[in-house]
């Protein structure tokens, strides 16, 4: 697993040991941002990586130009390799790490900037419900009062997984498939 692109190009990024986190392979993360490029992501945006693992989805806006990452992480496994990641690539200044459960701890804040863009990538169990109520809805109705007008989330699933047309201010423009992993597109409107 690596950077694939911008300042921190071909950069190899740390792995925990056994299967404590869910990479996502280079050739897929190069298509997601291939196709984010086209809605000008995510230079010079205030970005979350939520579930973040290792940081790769982070890492590598960061890399191409994002101005802050908050990365929200809650296994304490993972936690000090993601630290270790941020710091090989020289971008603490520019992050942030939240050690919590996304699902169980409000993300939004009024004192915090609004995130321009968040990813959002849950355990393929974890976001298999995306019914009202659910966790992974209720995470997305919160995330539609923590992103800016016009701002983006991304959330990455497993492909049979179907997410509802909006939550809270927050619809679908676009979903891809790549192999078993589906990427959803929401975008905050008025």
């Amino acid at each position: 697993m690596r950077i694939i692109a911008g300042s921190k190009r071909g950069m190899n990024l740390f792995s925990p040991p056994g299967r404590d986190s869910r990479p996502i392979t280079d050739r897929v993360k190069q298509s997601l941002f291939d196709v984010l490029q086209k809605y000008e992501l995510p230079a010079e945006k205030i970005v979350a990586d939520i579930f973040s693992g290792v940081g790769s989805l982070g890492l590598e806006a960061l890399s191409r130009g994002a101005s802050f990452v908050t990365f929200i992480e809650q296994n304490p496994k993972i936690l000090p390799v993601l630290k270790q990641n941020i710091e090989k690539a020289g971008f603490a200044g520019q992050s942030k790490i939240i050690k919590t459960n996304a699902f169980s701890t409000s993300l939004v804040d009024s004192e915090r900037p609004q995130y321009d863009v968040a990813f959002v990538d849950p355990p393929y169990v974890d976001s298999s419900n995306t019914q009202a109520g659910s966790p992974l809805s209720n995470l997305l109705n919160q995330l539609s009062e923590g992103v800016s007008l016009n701002g983006f989330v991304i959330v990455r699933t497993h492909c049979d997984t179907v997410l509802s047309q909006s939550y809270g201010k927050l619809k679908i423009i676009e979903r891809r498939q790549w192999g078993n992993m589906a990427v959803t597109i929401l975008k905050k409107t008025k």
